[in-house]
């Protein structure tokens, strides 16, 4: 019988985490501290949350013939969830984004169904190609700007990059969690980490908090990154992917520091924190 925990482990209930600041952070450098709601900014919580579950629930629906080889612990090849109802996951999941980023806002939803159509884009389609890492960014970086839609949202434009970047990076890295990386691949990575910790410097906000942010950032994300580099098999692969996965929730709080908003950096360190102590939950085996 299925049960609420395969619907979060479907869904990788824990790195739904790292996707609360992206729209957070959109606003704020679109408009500074004081320029969104509360509500409006947990509107799009919500909806960037249903989006990357949605993401997460479409991948396991498409790869599970892949994943009944590979990964056959998963949801689906374990026969905890149907395939079908996966993909009915995906589509309420997405329904249910989309609609609230119209709640926001009109810019707003229409941020979400490019959003929407780059997360099914990129499960359906551009996954196992090339072009997969760069599609998988566009993702990331139009969530920032799902936040950023309207006065001011070219000021979001870096910051976007920055998130787009640090995710062109990890998803080329998890390239190689089955069969092993490159050394060029970890050192890409590298490269891209140290570039994107320097883009939270150049702000109008509080530059000490943003640049402590990017070296928190850096000691998050490099030792992975520099292990593949080193020795790129399958094990580091994995490690580093999910360093990566965790390290967008400092970079988010460097990127708000960068806006001017320690409410806002502060809230991302909390939302750290919390991610760290499920993940050391679930590597215990305590949760999905």
């Amino acid at each position: 019988m299925t049960g609420a925990r395969d619907y979060l482990d479907l869904v990788r209930a824990p790195a739904s985490l790292t996707v609360l600041g992206d729209a957070l952070v959109g606003a704020l450098s679109a408009r500074g501290p004081s320029g969104d709601g509360v509500v409006r900014a947990s509107v799009l919580a919500v909806s960037s949350v249903c989006l990357y579950s949605a993401g997460m629930a479409l991948n396991d629906w498409a790869d599970a013939d892949l994943d009944a080889v590979e990964r056959p612990e998963r949801p689906i090849p374990s026969g905890r969830i149907s395939r079908s109802r996966a993909l009915a996951v995906g589509v309420g999941l997405t329904l249910v984004g989309i609609g609230s980023a119209f709640v926001a806002g009109r810019r707003a939803g229409a941020v979400s169904l490019a959003l929407a159509g780059a997360l099914w884009a990129y499960d359906v389609v551009f996954k196992p190609t090339a072009a997969g890492p760069v599609v998988m960014a566009a993702c990331r970086g139009l969530d920032v700007m799902m936040g950023a839609a309207g006065p001011g949202w070219r000021r979001a434009l870096l910051p976007a990059g920055a998130v787009a970047a640090h995710t062109v990076a990890v998803t080329a890295v998890s390239r190689g969690e089955v069969d092993g990386s490159t050394r060029a691949t970890g050192r890409a990575a590298v490269a891209a980490g140290v570039a994107v910790a320097a883009s939270g410097l150049a702000g109008p906000g509080d530059r000490a908090a943003a640049a402590l942010g990017g070296a928190r950032y850096l000691a998050a994300v490099l030792p992975g990154h520099l292990a593949v580099a080193r020795d790129p098999d399958a094990a580091h692969a994995r490690t580093a992917t999910r360093a990566g996965i965790r390290a967008v929730v400092p970079l988010q709080a460097a990127l708000a520091a960068r806006a001017g908003s320690t409410t806002a950096t502060l809230a991302l360190l909390g939302v750290e924190a919390v991610g760290f102590a499920l993940g050391r939950r679930r590597s215990r085996g305590d949760i999905t």
